[in-house]
């Protein structure tokens, strides 16, 4: 989409990647869980037995990664309180599970980096990271080695340097989550 956006980072860009738009469709949900887990599969093979992705963008894709993977899926969301990740609904990482952390599109890495570190504060392994869309052009490190189907270079700027606000262009904010500050 284009216009004028704030991202769930804080930051603002002209175009926005609404991933739902597609992940509406379940068999077009399926295969890309499929392809990112065939390219997951070379380096993992066969050793993750848990998917985990923060909601609410991460929540289809990761259900069709660990699908594909044969893997559990559960979601993480921030705490109303603390606006950290965390485990809710009964879920739980064990010391054993061996985890892949998928997301729907990753700007910063903020939210991959953050369900990440919940995953290692339960002592379990993360082996890889991944998504749809990297938006960063393959800059964002999250700690473990990833994979996206497509990495593109897709302009995002702080507020204090953004062109469309300089413009006075009002700011938009279509994801589900509150922009981090």
């Amino acid at each position: 989409m284009q216009g004028h956006f704030q991202l769930t980072s804080g930051l603002h860009s002209g175009e926005y990647l609404q991933s739902a738009l597609v992940l509406q469709h379940p068999r077009a949900a399926e295969r890309l869980g499929q392809l990112i887990a065939e390219q997951l599969k070379p380096s993992i093979m066969g050793l993750a037995t848990l998917v985990v992705s923060p909601a609410l963008g991460g929540m289809i894709i990761g259900h069709e990664v660990a699908r594909a993977l044969g893997a559990r899926h559960i979601f993480t969301e921030r705490d109303p309180a603390t606006g950290k990740m965390a485990l809710r609904r009964g879920f739980a990482v064990k010391s054993d599970d061996r985890v892949v952390v998928v997301e729907d599109v990753i700007t910063t890495g903020g939210t991959t980096k953050d369900a990440i570190e919940l995953v290692r504060q339960a002592g379990a392994e993360v082996l890889r990271a991944a998504s749809i869309i990297d938006r960063s052009g393959g800059h964002v490190d999250v700690g473990v080695p990833r994979v996206a189907l497509v990495t593109m270079q897709v302009s995002a700027h702080y507020p204090a340097e953004c062109p469309l606000c300089a413009q006075g262009i009002p700011a938009v904010k279509p994801g589900s989550r509150p922009a981090r500050v």
